[in-house]
C-alpha cells in the first residue's frame, strides 16, 4: 500500500504565501517524479509543477517565477512553496508520484495521488 498525505492548505489573503507539503508513505523502492495538481470548480484538473528525481522542474505558465516545486528524497516529500497568490489559485491541490515498486523481474511504476488540499485565495 501507498499513501500520498498532503498538508499546508488554507486561507489566505491575495499576496499572501502557502507551503503545500505532501509525504508518500508505505511499500516503496524508488520515486520518479512528483507533482502538484490543481482543479477549481467547474475547471480541469491541472498541472501546476512537476519535479524529476534528479531535480529537473517545469512550471505552469501562469505559476511561473511565484510558485517553487522542491523535494526531499530522503523523507519522500515534495514541496510547493506559492508566494504571491492570486484569487485564480483557488482550487484542491493534489500531489501524484510515480512510485516504483521492485519485483524478481524489474521495477515497475504506478501513479499515486493524494486525497486533495484546499487553498482559498480570498480577493
Amino acid at each position: 500500500q501507498v499513501q500520498l498525505v498532503e498538508s499546508g492548505g488554507g486561507l489566505v489573503q491575495a499576496g499572501g504565501s502557502l507551503r503545500l507539503s505532501c509525504v508518500a508513505s508505505g511499500s516503496i523502492f524508488s520515486i520518479n517524479t512528483m507533482a502538484w495538481y490543481r482543479q477549481a470548480p467547474g475547471k480541469q484538473r491541472e498541472l501546476v509543477a512537476a519535479i524529476t528525481s534528479g531535480g529537473s522542474t517545469n512550471y505552469a505558465d501562469s505559476v511561473k517565477g511565484r510558485f517553487t516545486i522542491s523535494r526531499d528524497n530522503a523523507k519522500n516529500t515534495v514541496y510547493l512553496q506559492m508566494n504571491s497568490l492570486r484569487p485564480e489559485d483557488t482550487a484542491v491541490y493534489y500531489c501524484n508520484a510515480q512510485i516504483g515498486k521492485k519485483y524478481t523481474s524489474g521495477i515497475y511504476y504506478t501513479v499515486y495521488w493524494g486525497q486533495g488540499i484546499q487553498v482559498t485565495v480570498s480577493s
